[in-house]
């Protein structure tokens, strides 16, 4: 029901407008303003919690949150991450995790890796499950990578190029492209018929993501790819109102939000 509807949005060249969400008084406001995807990210274990990284999320936490993000949305688009340890060990327990969160009230579950994902992805879809594929900086794998820009040699992009090509195949439906080079985000989003979501990812992509609190000025230390939107603003429907606009006019990210 709603891919179509972004489909057509990302075929028009209408920008895609993202942002994470928690809880139902943001996702009230989120969809107000106009955004497009509420991502209800792990990302929580950091913005709520006070984790350092993503790992230490429980499914049960995620469904807990998208239940909540649901009942504040409405009809909205809401995709959900798988959290880590949920996906990783067999399709069968991919599928187990993402039937929670669908039945919380997701309509599409996210997961991270490229090569070792696809047959998880086609094992999903075939099954009825809408995903989204993650490729660049994957949170979940801080402790083998750290937060660093990813692709950045010959060897690595042509990799994720054909990740990206096999998760597509394998039928994922969105592409989140997270701090790789601008120019290799766009040589992907050129090559794909699904839309591609970047952060820290260019301007090229088809949609942009960030997180809820970075764009509010909440982060002690936002990344780099991050604006606050919240300078100026005397509401904090209108900081993500401004984010919306300046995504779909193409002037978010810019040059200094890119590798």
């Amino acid at each position: 029901m709603f891919m179509p509807q972004l489909m057509k949005k990302a075929e028009a060249g209408e920008k895609l407008a993202a942002l994470t969400c928690y809880d139902a008084s943001y996702a009230r406001i989120l969809v107000q303003a106009g955004v497009d995807i509420l991502l209800v990210g792990d990302s929580l274990g950091m913005t709520v919690q006070g984790h350092d990284t993503t790992l230490p999320v429980s499914l049960e936490q995620m469904v807990y949150h998208s239940a909540a993000v649901r009942r504040g949305a409405g009809n909205a688009f809401i995709l959900v991450d798988l959290p880590f340890g949920s996906y990783q060990q067999s399709p069968g327990q991919a599928f187990a995790s993402a039937a929670q969160l669908l039945v919380a009230g997701a309509n599409m579950v996210k997961l991270e890796g490229g090569a070792i994902m696809v047959e998880t992805v086609e094992f999903l879809v075939r099954r009825g499950v809408p995903v989204c594929a993650h490729l660049g900086l994957l949170p979940q794998s801080v402790n083998r990578t750290g937060y660093r820009a990813q692709a950045r040699d010959n060897q690595a992009a042509l990799q994720l190029l054909e990740d990206a090509a096999n998760l597509e195949q394998a039928g994922a439906e969105l592409l989140v492209l997270e701090s790789i080079p601008a120019l290799l985000a766009s040589e992907v989003t050129s090559s794909l018929r699904i839309p591609t979501i970047g952060i820290g990812a260019g301007p090229q992509c088809d949609g942009q993501v960030l997180v809820l609190n970075d764009i509010l000025g909440l982060t002690e230390k936002p990344p780099r790819f991050a604006h606050n939107f919240m300078l100026g603003a005397t509401a904090i429907e209108e900081a993500v109102r401004r984010y919306v606009t300046a995504v779909k006019a193409g002037e978010f990210p810019a040059a200094e939000h890119a590798f």
